[in-house]
């Protein structure tokens, strides 16, 4: 990968190393996260590779999706 990924660009479904490269953490930390329930993976194709939500990686990050409603705010945890 020789473009360097921003958040206001990201595909809503990113790779483990994607992932990585964004939080700034090993890709086995990653998978790691996934298997703790920390950050759902979604498993594509019949080798079962991983993908992750846009959505959950922001979560991690601390930022907040805008929405029309207040109950539809995803809000970062205290990990």
């Amino acid at each position: 990968m020789s473009d360097k990924l921003s958040l206001e660009n990201l595909p809503d479904l990113l790779t483990v190393k994607e992932v990585a490269e964004i939080l700034r953490v090993s890709p086995l930390t990653i998978k790691r996260w996934g298997k703790r329930g920390k950050l759902p993976a979604i498993r594509i194709n019949s080798r079962g590779d991983r993908r992750y939500k846009k959505e959950a990686v922001l979560w991690l990050l601390g930022i907040t999706q805008k929405s029309s409603t207040s109950s539809d705010t995803i809000q970062p945890s205290n990990y």
